[in-house]
Formats: structure tokens, C-alpha cells, sequence
């Protein structure tokens, strides 16, 4: 009885140390995770992040991913010229649009909102006119010396609507997403937001620009040509491709360039990750000087970025599709020369002993014996990376090596063409949707042949 009451105590006491154990863990762990969290966010500053986090800038990006804008500016200097443009001065409007009733000063321009509400631009005054929840009119104009001001609310900064800022030298006018009003000291802006990509089609100078596309489809089978040089659908076609606003063809060719990228890097790593990959094999070379050099050479070639050798080669090289495509194909010979040694490795054995016992030389099982083993890996592996290699090509690209990223980094830097980096974003995804539906279907194709 003493003896079975000691076994119980000697387990509890087990249990309890072995619990304790586990709790020293658990605290540990957390405490480790807590500091982890703490030094991130000491770190990155994120506070200060947070800080310059702006929510209204976030929303003009937004906007002007699939919205297009029209400006009305007027100088005070010579308020009886005022310019209508589209976006940031791309095009200056010949004939006035629709929304836009121009006249001298002294009457005032009006600018029409959708909801019904106008804007009145007169030589020394800016009129917001009917905004919903305004009694009045409210009207912006400028100090003697220049700066602008409400009239009305000098004293009373208190009283204006919460949808306007009024500093020192500007007062910004927001009262919905699609209408601002900027004042300056020297000039008045409207812009006014529209949904849709304008131009997308045919740009403004084209003789098609008021064509809509489906009404371009149907001119296309006429034989009542626009341009007499040119049947209708060449017109057409030629209009779209050379697009002055969107880019069509530019943004194609990067297109291509990228894909082409992406095919020559990840062609030449399978190329040359596979024969290094036996060689790297342990079971297929004896010589363990020739392994080790080779295992390092993949650790080399990986564990350096892919977007480090492609700053590499661009100072080598310059820009240029080889300078990408060499980057890529680098780093996959790593990582497929690895990948591909390990399969090897860990092919079974008997079939390249049942080659063996025919009298086959060493090449024939390799062939017959390992290879057909790890085929499928090896292209499963390959398509992989040439997907995601796709994608990398575009990061590649914005570095300097060409392609659809060099484009993306170009829209992105003016500030103002976020509907163009929305559109090759777009396509972008299509073209990485495209690739995988077919790398699957050939993966598919070319495991079932093996």
C-alpha cells in the first residue's frame, strides 16, 4: 500500500514539474513575442507613421485610380482667360465642355456640378452657389496683399463648413469626393472628378475622340471611310494602338518584355540548374569537392536577392531585357540546382539498380533510372518559379532593367497618372492569371508524358 502511495506521489511531483516546465515556456515565449512586438514598433517609428498617415491623400489615390479629372484655372491677374484642361494640363480643351458656360468677368463663368450646384468664377471672386445644407453662397476671394480669405468669415474661421482648410497661403474646398475648389494667391482651381477612363480609346486629337468603342466596332464594317488613306478598321485600330494618353502600344511591348524576362531567366536557370543539380548529387558524384563547391555556388547564387543581381547587372550592363533576365535566371539556378539535388538524392534506388543489371553505362541510368523520378518535380518546380518570376520581372523592371515595372515606376512618379498605373495593373493580373491557368494545363500535359 506504502509502496503504490509513494508511485502516486513520485507522478504527481512528475506532473507538476513537467507543468511548471511547460508555464516557463509559455511565459517565455510571450515575453519573447511582447519584445519582439515592442522593438518593431520602436523601430520603425511607428507612431510617427501613424502620425503622417493621411486618409484624405489615400482617397485622392483612390479617385484617381477610376475617375478622370477636369480642371477650370483662372489667374486673378488675367481672370478673363480661363483654361479648361483634362487631368494635370495633359490636353487643353478647344471648345468648351458642355458643363462650362464661359463669359466676361463681370458676368461670371459658370462651371455646373452634377448635383446641381455651380461654381461662378469672376475677375476677383470664386462663388460656390445651391451646395446643399449652405444658406448662402459662399464666396473666395483675396486680401490686399494677396492671400486668399472667405468674405464673411475673417473673423469667424469657426463658422465655415468642416469640409474646407483655410491657411495661410491657401484655402482647399472639398465639400464631396468628386468637386474641389483650391484658392491661391495667385490663381483659382475647380477640378471636377468624372467616373471612367476618358480617352481610354481614342485620345483627344484623334478624329474618333466623341466615337464611343462600340460605335468605333460598327464604323469599322462601313465603307464610308473617315480618312480616305485608310479603310475604316485600320483607322480604328491604329487610333487605339497609338493612343497619346493611355500608351497602348508602349504599355503592350513592356508587357511582352516583361514576359520575355521572365521565359529567357527562368529557361536558362532550368538549363543549368538540372545538369548541376546531378553533379551536386551526392549518390551520382563521388568526388566531395566537386559537391561542396558546387552546393555553395547555389548558395551563392540564391542567397544573393534577385533584385540585387539585377542592380548588378544594370551597372554591368544597363538597361535592357538580358539585364533582368540574367538576374533572374542567377537566382533560380540556386534555387532549382538545390531543389533538383535533393530530389535526386532522394530518388529511389532500385530503379537505377535494374538499369545496372542490363550492363547500362552510367549516363543510361542516370536516364532511365533518375531522371524519370524526378521529371515531374523538376517541372512542376520550374513552371512554379516562372509564375512567380512574372512577377518579379515587373519589380525588376522599376529598378531599371525595363519591361511593364519601368512603365508602373513612370506613372507612379508624376503623381497624377494613377488611372494609367490602375491600368497596367490590371493587366498585370490578367497576364499572372493567364500564365498560371496555362503553366497548370502544360504542367498537366508534361507530368503525363514523363
Amino acid at each position: 500500500m506504502s509502496s503504490s502511495i509513494s508511485t502516486i506521489s513520485n507522478k504527481t511531483l512528475e506532473c507538476n514539474s513537467a507543468s511548471a516546465r511547460y508555464r516557463k515556456i509559455l511565459v517565455t515565449v510571450f515575453a519573447v513575442v511582447v519584445g519582439y512586438l515592442a522593438f518593431s514598433v520602436w523601430m520603425f517609428d511607428l507612431p510617427s507613421v501613424a502620425r503622417k498617415w493621411s486618409p484624405e491623400r489615400a482617397t485622392m489615390f483612390m479617385l484617381d485610380t477610376y475617375a478622370h479629372k477636369d480642371v477650370v484655372m483662372m489667374e486673378w491677374d488675367r481672370a478673363d482667360d480661363i483654361d479648361v484642361y483634362f487631368e494635370a494640363k495633359i490636353y487643353e480643351y478647344e471648345k468648351d465642355p458642355e458643363w462650362f458656360s464661359r463669359s466676361t468677368p463681370a458676368a461670371g463663368s459658370r462651371v455646373q456640378i452634377d448635383n446641381g450646384s455651380y461654381f461662378v468664377l469672376k475677375g476677383n471672386t470664386v462663388e460656390l452657389h445651391d451646395w446643399p445644407g449652405l444658406d448662402a453662397p459662399l464666396i473666395f476671394g483675396r486680401y490686399v496683399d494677396g492671400r486668399p480669405r472667405i468674405l464673411g468669415y475673417e473673423n469667424n474661421r469657426s463658422a465655415i463648413p468642416d469640409w474646407i482648410r483655410w491657411t495661410e497661403n491657401k484655402i482647399e474646398v472639398r465639400p464631396d469626393l468628386y468637386t474641389r475648389l483650391q484658392v491661391f494667391g495667385r490663381k483659382a482651381e475647380i477640378h471636377r472628378y468624372s467616373l471612367g477612363w476618358k480617352y481610354f480609346w481614342f485620345d483627344f486629337r484623334s478624329p474618333l475622340a466623341d466615337v464611343s468603342f462600340f460605335d468605333a466596332i460598327g464604323l469599322m464594317f462601313s465603307s464610308d471611310r473617315v480618312d480616305p488613306k485608310l479603310s475604316n478598321a485600320s483607322l480604328v485600330l491604329n487610333e487605339i494602338w497609338y493612343n497619346e494618353i493611355w500608351f497602348h502600344m508602349e504599355v503592350m511591348v513592356a508587357m511582352l518584355e516583361t514576359l520575355l524576362m521572365a521565359l529567357l531567366g527562368t529557361f536558362f536557370a532550368a538549363l543549368l540548374g538540372l545538369p548541376l543539380a546531378f553533379l551536386a548529387a551526392q549518390n551520382i558524384t563521388p568526388f566531395e569537392a566537386v559537391r561542396f563547391g558546387l552546393r555553395r555556388l547555389f548558395d551563392l547564387l540564391r542567397g544573393i536577392d534577385m533584385l540585387i543581381w539585377s542592380l548588378i547587372f544594370l551597372r554591368a550592363f544597363g538597361p535592357g531585357l538580358f539585364t533582368g533576365a540574367f538576374a533572374i535566371a542567377f537566382t533560380d539556378t540556386g534555387t532549382l540546382g538545390k531543389l533538383m539535388s535533393e530530389a535526386i538524392e532522394n530518388a529511389d534506388s532500385k530503379q537505377q539498380e535494374g538499369i545496372r543489371s542490363t550492363g547500362a553505362r552510367k549516363t543510361l541510368q542516370h536516364r532511365f533510372g533518375i531522371l524519370p523520378q524526378i521529371m515531374p518535380i523538376f517541372i512542376s518546380q520550374t513552371l512554379y518559379y516562372f509564375e512567380s518570376n512574372v512577377r518579379g520581372a515587373v519589380i525588376i523592371g522599376a529598378m531599371g532593367a525595363g519591361g511593364i515595372g519601368l512603365q508602373f515606376l513612370g506613372a507612379m512618379q508624376t503623381g497624377s497618372d494613377f488611372e494609367n498605373v490602375a491600368y497596367m495593373a490590371i493587366l498585370v493580373l490578367l497576364m499572372v492569371i493567364f500564365i498560371d491557368k496555362m503553366s497548370a494545363r502544360l504542367r498537366r500535359v508534361l507530368i503525363g508524358l514523363t
